[in-house]
């Protein structure tokens, strides 16, 4: 695990600059409410899945494993639409109904430069951060020529190649990497992969794989970014992202993505300093799309006499734009901004015969818009030892299906927060916060499968802690309490349910000497349901996860021992198909050395001891397939060797 630190000790909030020439701001929120994965294309190189990398560095997320690549994650027991999730400040939705394609999927961690996430309703400036907001940064270009490639081999078939060159002049910077990978079926603690779970836990004959050689996946993607400074004051940025996924393999659900295609646009603009009225103006612009079919072609789909094999072919896009002005008045920092939104989502299925003709096409999701329209504010100020953030925002919302069968829905909500930091002084602060935000459902809850007359999600919470240094050691502990209303649950269909999530986590780290640190963070949820049911506890809430490791450096050389243990999953909901996991910890070990100014060696060992385990429970909002009327769990891999060597000029 890297360092997982407050941002107070690596950077000082400075609310209100006094220089003109440029607006040198950190939000209230961000320097005591956020937790940051840095470097992470450097550090994160085992596999290019951020899933993976961000349940190793933050405690209060785990991983919803469902193959070697694509996982997707959990943050304080809530997931999919109730986490917003930011690709350079754009959004991109999965197009898969059963979350084979998740936002963090659709960027890889070689393109990364850094993750932010801010936990709780404490963001105001985007569409539906309802528990929280992970923000991904990728590379930025420099004017001096840079570059690097990355050779990565390891465990189970994986091989990864990657490669990033930065360069330009004063007035435009250019950048572009590329890389590509593939992995075989990864073998878990018992030596068993894909197929042999399928076989040893009973996995219906026409579930199972046809053979047992089919790769696991396999991932190409780009990433282009410029940036033309039109003077000291004003810049514009555009970026294209493009990934290219080829035959997914999902071994606990029914089908696997035969492709997953996703493009990234964007486009921004920045003036500082326009005038009195205008410290910082911008102008940024989005679009993102996603094809996705998924198919049982790799199935014994002939084994029950099946005449062909079944495609859902689903697609996804959405764009935006967002106009934001921040200007110094009465000694405050105000911001106020407008944003809009239109997402799309249809799918259609169809039959492929033995013979490969493809019969006539039913829709499996009627294509659906969600048009968002929405004003917000946000107004930063200190108060002598005293900063405070308050931030509002008003959203209008349509969701309109081309089916005319389908009701049309329309939401209104303000959404607002107010988040105080006391700074007791250099070493000690308090922080606490409280806010109400909401989501609207998607177009899967409204209209696949059923005509669901659904709520918006509301959710009031209550945030507080302390980030205290004492000499090399940081302590920095958190609770929260969030007060779910019309919380879009799932027992077999959509419905609205009131809830209450809490919690409490702590990390931190203790610099022992010069040369070994130690970073450590635990975190503990658990989740209620209001209603009058036999099973109270609500799905998807991980059980206690702790995050340790010991780093010891010397010259150029790091060795890290990490351990990741997770208590018994035993509060769990039975009626959303949930089931008792048994608890562990694993061991990861992790060696990297600058062996020549532009040469770097990684060596790593994941799961040290070979434990069999399985991270994920299988919540009635996914597809599993079933043996003996007991969905199927996955396991996660077994012992996972990799060497990754990086060239760098």
């Amino acid at each position: 695990m890297n360092r997982i630190i407050s941002l107070s000790l690596v950077t000082t909030a400075v609310l209100f600059a006094s220089e003109t020439n440029t607006l040198e701001t950190i939000s209230v929120v961000e320097t005591a409410n956020s937790k940051i994965v840095k470097d992470v294309s450097s550090e994160q190189i085992k596999s290019a899945d951020l899933a993976e990398a961000l349940m190793k560095n933050i405690p209060s997320i785990s991983i919803v494993r469902r193959s070697g690549i694509a996982n997707d994650i959990i943050l304080r027991g809530q997931k999919k639409d109730n986490i917003n999730i930011l690709l350079d400040d754009a959004k991109i939705y999965g197009a898969c109904p059963n979350r084979m394609d998740p936002a963090t999927s659709h960027v890889l961690t070689n393109n990364i430069e850094s993750v932010k996430v801010i936990e709780g309703p404490y963001d105001v400036e985007n569409f539906g951060t309802l528990s929280g907001l992970v923000q991904v940064k990728t590379k930025e270009p420099t004017k001096d020529l840079h570059g690097e490639i990355n050779l990565n081999a390891g465990s189970y078939g994986y091989t990864k190649a990657s490669a990033t060159v930065s360069g330009g002049t004063d007035r435009f910077k250019l950048l572009v990497s590329t890389s590509t990978e593939t992995g075989d079926q990864y073998e878990d603690g018992n030596g068993d992969n894909f197929l042999q779970q399928q076989i040893k836990k009973g996995v219906p004959l026409v579930n199972q794989y046809s053979r047992d050689d089919l790769d696991a996946f396999e991932k190409k993607t780009l990433l282009t970014k410029g940036v033309f400074n039109i003077n000291d004051d004003q810049e514009i940025k555009l970026s294209y992202t493009a990934n290219r996924s080829d035959n997914v393999l999902y071994p606990n659900t029914p089908m696997d993505a035969d492709y997953d295609n996703s493009n990234i646009y964007t486009i921004g603009y920045t003036a500082r300093n326009l005038a009195s009225f205008s410290k910082e103006l911008n102008i940024d612009y989005y679009y993102s799309e996603v094809d996705h079919p998924m198919s049982t072609k790799l199935r014994n789909y002939t084994a029950m006499g099946a005449t062909g094999y079944m495609t859902n072919h689903m697609k996804s896009s959405i764009w935006g734009t967002k106009i934001k002005n921040s200007m110094e008045v009465a000694n405050s920092l105000v911001t106020v901004g407008l944003d809009t939104s239109v997402r799309n989502w249809k799918g259609e299925k169809y039959m492929t015969s033995v013979m490969g003709m493809q019969m006539p096409s039913t829709a499996s999701l009627d294509s659906t818009d969600t048009t968002n329209k929405a004003i917000f504010t946000k107004v930063e100020k200190s108060f002598g030892k005293l900063d405070l953030e308050f931030g509002a925002r008003y959203d209008y919302t349509d969701i309109d299906s081309i089916n005319i069968a389908k009701t049309d829905k329309k939401y209104a909500s303000l959404n607002a927060n107010i988040f105080g930091i006391y700074n007791a002084d250099e070493n000690t602060k308090y922080f606490a916060g409280i806010g109400k935000s909401a989501r609207v459902p998607d177009a899967r809850e409204l209209y696949m499968g059923a005509n669901n007359d659904l709520e918006d999600t509301k959710n009031y919470e209550a945030d507080l802690g302390f980030d205290k240094t004492i000499g090399n050691f940081n302590i920095k502990p958190k609770l929260f309490y969030s007060v779910l209303k019309d919380y879009i649950y799932n027992t077999g269909t959509f419905e609205n349910i009131d809830a209450k999530i809490y919690g409490l986590d702590i990390s931190g780290l203790y610099a022992i000497n010069d040369n070994f640190s130690l970073d450590y963070g635990i975190a503990y949820q658990r989740g209620k349901k209001d209603e009058d049911v036999t099973d109270k506890d609500l799905a998807e809430i991980p059980p206690l996860k702790a995050n340790l490791a010991l780093n010891y450096e010397q010259d150029k050389a790091k060795y890290t021992a990490e351990v990741i243990a997770v208590d018994r999953w035993d509060s769990y909901d039975t009626s959303a198909k949930e089931q008792e996991l048994s608890g562990y910890a694993i061991v990861n070990l992790k060696y990297t050395n600058q062996l020549h100014k532009n040469f770097a060696l990684t060596l790593g060992l994941d799961n040290v001891f070979d434990k069999t385990y399985a991270s994920t429970n299988t919540y009635q909002d996914i597809t599993y397939v079933a043996a003996g009327g007991e969905r199927v769990l996955l396991n996660d891999p077994g012992r996972y060797g990799y060497v990754n060597l990086k060239y760098s000029f």
